[in-house]
């Protein structure tokens, strides 16, 4: 369990983005560096990431990292006060549109817990919950669920703190 990491979950527009960058404003230091998953593919969701930047301090480096994940990490550790990661949710996204072997996805995401368990530093890492809706009707899409859930349950495991979002408020369900 890394007792720095802290999990920031919930259902979309739950204020899970707004809750994570707050958490990591108050921490100390002024070297903060937002690792962002996102690869905006149309002008609504280019919309979306400005809007995300406009809410950021001077104080923050932006890093683009869609597929890398566990190296950025790993690069930008050393160098950070707080590193925020949003979104696993958009990193598994862009893992599955590169590949569908699940024993590849798993690999990649245990790699990821075990960056989470050497880098140095508060990390606060934000991802969705998208097991509690309907079952999909098509095998992209479940295999994007089942994964994502494999996902937030290994980073949930590793967390010191899990804060599950509903309606804009937080929940600590761990730590």
């Amino acid at each position: 369990m890394v007792n720095e990491l802290i999990f920031i979950i919930g259902g979309c527009r739950s204020g899970k983005s707004k809750h994570a960058l707050q958490t990591a404003e108050k921490m100390p230091g002024n070297r903060k560096i937002y690792i962002a998953t996102c690869v905006p593919q149309d002008n609504e969701m280019k919309q979306r990431v400005a809007r995300h930047q406009k809410e950021r301090s001077q104080n923050w480096v932006t890093v683009e990292e869609p597929l890398h994940l566990p190296q950025a990490l790993l690069e930008n550790s050393p160098k950070a006060d707080v590193m925020l990661v949003d979104c696993l949710t958009l990193w598994v996204s862009n893992l599955l549109m590169k590949t569908d072997d699940e024993k590849q996805l798993e690999e990649m995401i245990s790699q990821l817990i075990d960056t989470l368990e050497k880098a140095t530093g508060p990390i606060v890492l934000v991802s969705n919950e998208v097991g509690t809706g309907i079952v999909p009707e098509n095998r992209l899409a479940r295999q994007y669920r089942d994964i994502i859930g494999l996902a937030n349950q290994a980073v949930a495991k590793t967390a010191g703190k899990v804060i599950w979002m509903v309606a804009g408020i937080p929940l600590t369900v761990k730590g």
